[in-house]
C-alpha cells in the first residue's frame, strides 16, 4: 500500500469515527474513563495475536487498538484540549528530539547507546519525567514492571559489569528464600517474609532474563500456552479413555503428560 492510500484510509477512519460519535447511541455515551478498561483488553488481545495467531489477526487487533486511539482523539477534540493532529505532531516532535543520531549530528555505537540517550533526553524535556523510574506506570503487571524498571536503570549505568555475575545474585536470593521457608516463628510472619524473599528471587530472575536478552513476560506466556495445550491433551485423553482426572493417580497422569510433550512440544 502506498503512502497516498494509507493517508486516505486514515482519513476514512477519522470520518467513520465522527459518524459513530454523532449517530451511534453507544458511541455517543462513551468517555475516556469508560473506554480505559476496553483499551486495556484490546492491548492484551493484540498481545495474544502477536504470540501466535498470525499476521492477519495481528492486523485486526491493531485495527481495534487504532479505533481506541481515534476515539480518544475525538473526545479530546470535543473538549477542545487536543485532536489527532496534536497527538501525531507531538509524537513526531518527540521522536525527532529523542533520535538525534537520525535527525541530528549525534553519533552512537549501537542500540544500547540509543537507549541511554533516550532516557537522558526524557529527563531533560520540559514536560518529561523527573526521575529515572517515574515513567514506569504503576498499573503495569508486576513482571513487566520489574523488567521495565531494570531496563531503565540500566540506561543510566546501574547494572552488572558482566552479565554472568547475575547468577550469584540469583543463587543468593534462592538461598535466602529457602532459609525463610525453614525459619521459625508465627505462620503469618513466616508467610510475609517468605513472600518478600520470593519476590526478591523473581526480581533477580527477571534481571537474568534481561541480561540474556530474554523478555520474561513473553517467555512465561509461551510456557503458559504450552502448559495449557499439554493439559488440554491430558484432559482429552482421559475423557477418551472414560477416566476422571480426579480419580486418576499422579503416575497415570504423568504418563499421558509425557506423551503430550512429544506431541504438543
Amino acid at each position: 500500500m502506498n503512502r497516498e492510500k494509507e493517508t486516505e484510509a486514515f482519513i476514512r477512519l477519522l470520518d467513520v469515527m465522527d459518524e459513530l460519535r454523532e449517530k451511534c447511541p453507544w458511541d455517543k455515551k462513551q468517555t475516556m474513563e469508560s473506554l480505559r478498561p476496553l483499551t486495556i483488553e484490546e492491548t492484551y488481545e493484540l498481545s495474544d495475536a502477536i504470540l501466535g495467531e498470525g499476521d492477519l489477526n495481528i492486523s485486526k487487533e491493531l485495527g481495534d487498538l487504532m479505533l481506541h486511539i481515534v476515539f480518544y482523539a475525538r473526545i479530546g477534540k470535543e473538549r477542545g484540549t487536543f485532536d489527532m493532529g496534536d497527538i501525531m505532531n507531538r509524537l513526531c516532535d518527540k521522536l525527532i528530539y529523542r533520535h538525534p543520531h537520525v535527525f541530528g549530528d549525534t553519533v552512537v555505537s549501537g542500540a544500547g547507546e540509543v537507549i541511554e540517550n533516550w532516557e537522558q533526553l526524557k529527563r531533560v524535556e520540559k514536560d518529561g519525567n523527573k526521575t529515572v523510574l517515574s515513567g514506569v506506570p504503576q498499573s503495569l503487571p508486576s513482571l513487566v514492571k520489574a523488567y521495565r524498571m531494570q531496563d531503565k536503570v540500566r540506561a543510566v549505568g546501574f547494572d552488572w559489569n558482566e552479565r554472568e555475575d547475575v547468577w550469584d545474585k540469583v543463587k543468593e536470593e534462592l538461598s535466602e528464600f529457602e532459609a525463610e521457608l525453614k525459619a521459625t516463628g508465627s505462620e503469618a510472619d513466616r508467610k510475609a517474609k517468605s513472600e518478600q524473599e520470593f519476590g526478591d528471587l523473581l526480581f533477580s530472575l527477571v534481571n537474568a532474563a534481561r541480561l540474556y536478552d530474554i523478555n520474561p513476560d513473553t517467555a512465561l506466556e509461551m510456557t503458559n500456552l504450552k502448559f495449557q495445550k499439554r493439559f488440554g491433551f491430558l484432559e482429552s485423553r482421559a475423557k477418551r479413555d472414560g477416566k476422571n482426572l480426579k480419580e486418576m493417580t499422579l503416575e497415570e497422569m504423568d504418563k499421558i503428560w509425557e506423551e503430550a510433550k512429544g506431541i504438543v512440544g
